[in-house]
């Protein structure tokens, strides 16, 4: 029986390397995609493949949300929720209880628990600004769903190869920036293995930048 696993912001760039790696490994062959985003027209050679469904919609719709969550086994959101009333986070939330599907995986921002030091982790706070307090939100709002979730702490990103380490909630945060592959690397092996990382939540970045004052690229 085939898996069927719905992106939300299907059109961002983690998004699309997680998607291309779906349709194209044969590890991920027993997928089936249902992709949403605003202007489906965007993803339109995906269009004619069987395994794909595109959606137009608006993530700050909860009826379409809701619509679009039915008979969905694993839910990735890729973008972080830096809306001031969190209704990209509390439609998710609405949608998956409503059409009981239990696990989610939620793009969010490093910094959430202060546990990025140094004088990066101070340039951290400044850069995302007023955008921490409803990312912090977004993750309260998961870990006290009763859902299945986990929370990915992005790095700043960059598009070199492959290469992270990945530290969960009670760890320091390894490096600075990671590549935009890796972070995908990461979903791709929760979306095999859904029992990866439960309810946790996890930074994923290049330890080669641990230690440096500004992002990678």
């Amino acid at each position: 029986m085939s898996k069927k696993v719905m992106i939300l912001a299907a059109n961002g760039q983690i998004a699309r390397l997680v998607e291309h790696r779906i349709l194209t490994e044969a590890a991920f062959a027993d997928i089936d995609l249902t992709l949403f985003l605003r202007n489906a027209s965007r993803l339109n050679n995906l269009q004619d493949n069987p395994r794909v469904t595109l959606v137009d919609g608006d993530i700050t719709d909860e009826a379409a949300v809701t619509a679009a969550m039915v008979g969905q086994d694993l839910v990735f959101v890729a973008m972080v929720d830096h809306d001031r009333q969190n209704r990209l986070t509390k439609n998710v939330i609405s949608a998956m209880q409503a059409n009981h599907v239990d696990r989610v995986l939620f793009a969010n921002v490093l910094g959430l628990y202060d546990e990025v030091g140094g004088e990066f982790g101070r340039w951290n706070l400044e850069m995302i600004g007023a955008g921490m307090a409803p990312a912090r939100e977004s993750d309260k709002l998961f870990a006290n769903s009763g859902l299945d979730y986990t929370t990915l702490r992005l790095p700043w990103l960059n598009d070199r190869d492959i290469s992270y380490t990945v530290t969960t909630k009670d760890q320091p945060y390894n490096g600075v920036s990671g590549s935009r592959a890796s972070v995908a690397d990461v979903v791709l092996k929760m979306i095999a293995d859904p029992a990866r990382y439960s309810r946790d939540s996890i930074g994923m970045a290049d330890p080669a930048t641990e230690g440096q004052n500004r992002p990678v690229y």
